[in-house]
């Protein structure tokens, strides 16, 4: 049987320096993936995001665009434009670790030095991947309490209206179920992961596209759901421009920590094409589900619903499908994608950049459940109460990682000219040896927290009503990726020209 080709702009270490940085204490996880040793090709890459992308919290994300006053094609225009960046981000981003193979959190070490890596890394790896933890497992809990009502009548009213922490009982126990399972997913392995997510995503597909035609039915025709519009307010571009930034916001975790996952690739070209049939093929039944659910649920019930609550996206499902065994299933496939966006993108990459920073302390497991339940202590239904709290949650976050992106890609492709210092990314540092990297880039990291400061002074009461930095909020992803860009780009032809 003859060895499969490997792609010559792929760099090998070799075994014998992937030893040596063992030796050094790096954990094997975080150690860079031989070629000869890499398994995704571009079939992996075309089906790792097709599940999660129809998970309930990315559903509720979409109920603001109608809330905003976009009609069912603006709202349509507005996910695909967003599938298509966040396929780019996912391309230029995980172009480094692809040749390398080495993972997120050792690839920040070459643009924000051996300590300073661990500012982005915490707020990637714990942050938010705490906050999304918390906030995907309590969308699916919403989404499991018409499951349990539909088939236990009555669930919804035990507790007779008490809360446990401002959650209603009932809630608070599809949180606990959401969470067990959550967790106990991770822990049977990323093996075990792998084959439920091989069965689960045709299942989801299939029942989406079941369901989208019983709403096409129910709202009269696909006629009918393209023509639905729910607030009629003016669409400005600047309007438009923030949903997409919002949706790009829900992705923007995996776009950073991209790495964690093309450093498998077999091939330069693998991801590249994979990502964007993937993610774009998904988007579009994606945004089909969206517009022909709430069509059907604004004909069923003459209007009558709240399209600033993101929940309004189960009551879309419940009354806009309606037939019960549809609703049930699809929601539970809904929550297999919700457990694999968890899981795939909140908690291996919390557990891997704990691992990477802390190894003595933490393994990828004991990471990831410290993400679980302080995920949970946050109390993270706060935030999908209403559009007003769900868009700050997305400009928090897009604020912390639109910049680390820009850096990282104004580092990897303008200061290092497509190349990565291996050696002083695994340096022993602990042992004495003097690496090439510095401690802290005190560069990138100035401009990290400036842009993050400029991105969200449009929040603060008073400086809210200067209408340019509210705007700059609003567009916080993009601004901070463009001020991540530009202003690291810039300080570093300024030190070449001190030099």
């Amino acid at each position: 049987m003859s060895t499969p080709a490997i792609d010559p702009v792929l760099v090998d270490p070799g075994a014998e320096k992937v030893a040596e940085y063992a030796a050094r204490g790096y954990a094997e996880e975080v150690l860079p993936i031989r070629p000869k040793d890499r398994t995704w090709k571009t079939p992996q890459f075309i089906t790792v995001w097709m599940g999660p992308i129809h998970n309930i919290l990315s559903y509720f994300t979409v109920m603001t665009f109608f809330a905003l006053g976009l009609n069912a094609w603006q709202v349509v225009a507005a996910i695909m434009t967003s599938a298509v960046i966040v396929s780019i981000g996912y391309i230029l981003n995980g172009q480094a670790a692809a040749k390398y193979g080495i993972p997120f959190a050792m690839q920040l070490r070459e643009a924000f030095g051996h300590k300073g890596a661990l500012i982005p890394t915490w707020v990637r790896g714990i942050i938010a991947g705490f906050m999304f933890f918390g906030i995907t497992s309590v969308s699916s809990a919403q989404a499991f309490d018409v499951v349990f009502e539909t088939i236990w009548p009555g669930y919804m009213n035990l507790g007779n209206g008490a809360e446990i922490l401002g959650l209603p009982i009932p809630t608070a126990i599809s949180y606990l179920i959401t969470w067990i399972i959550t967790v106990g997913l991770f822990l049977g392995g990323q093996a075990f992961l792998g084959r439920f997510s091989n069965w689960a995503n045709p299942v989801v597909f299939i029942l989406v596209v079941i369901a989208v035609v019983l709403a096409v039915i129910n709202a009269g025709g696909m006629d009918v759901v393209m023509s639905t519009r729910v607030v009629d307010s003016p669409v400005t571009p600047l309007v438009f421009i923030s949903c997409v930034a919002i949706l790009v916001s829900n992705w923007a975790g995996p776009i950073v920590n991209t790495g964690d996952y093309t450093r498998n690739a077999t091939s330069m070209k693998a991801p590249a094409v994979g990502f964007p049939i993937g993610v774009i093929g998904s988007y579009i039944l994606f945004a089909v589900v969206t517009v022909s659910f709430i069509g059907a649920l604004q004909v069923v019930s003459g209007g009558e619903f709240d399209i600033n609550q993101p929940f309004v996206f189960i009551q879309a499902i419940n009354e806009g499908v309606g037939n019960p065994f549809v609703v049930v299933l699809l929601i539970l496939a809904m929550n297999v994608g919700a457990v694999a966006f968890v899981v795939f993108g909140n908690m291996l990459p919390a557990g891997l950049q704990l691992t990477a920073q802390l190894p003595k302390i933490f393994t990828i497991k004991r990471g990831a459940i410290l993400a679980a339940v302080i995920g949970t202590l946050i109390l993270p239904w706060q935030f999908v109460e209403n559009t007003d709290a769900l868009f700050l949650f997305y400009s928090l976050i897009g604020s912390m990682f639109g910049p680390i992106v820009g850096i990282m890609l104004a580092s990897y492709f303008v200061e290092r000219k497509r190349t990565l210092d291996v050696e002083g990314i695994y340096a022993d540092y602990k042992g004495g040896q003097e690496g090439s990297l510095p401690a802290y880039n005190r560069r990138a990291l100035g401009v990290l927290i400036a842009s993050f400061v400029i991105t969200m002074i449009g929040r603060v009461p008073g400086i809210a009503n200067v209408e340019f930095l509210a705007q700059v909020n609003n567009l916080a992803f993009f601004s901070g990726l463009i001020i991540g860009f530009i202003g690291y780009t810039l300080l570093t032809l300024a030190a070449r020209k001190s030099n």
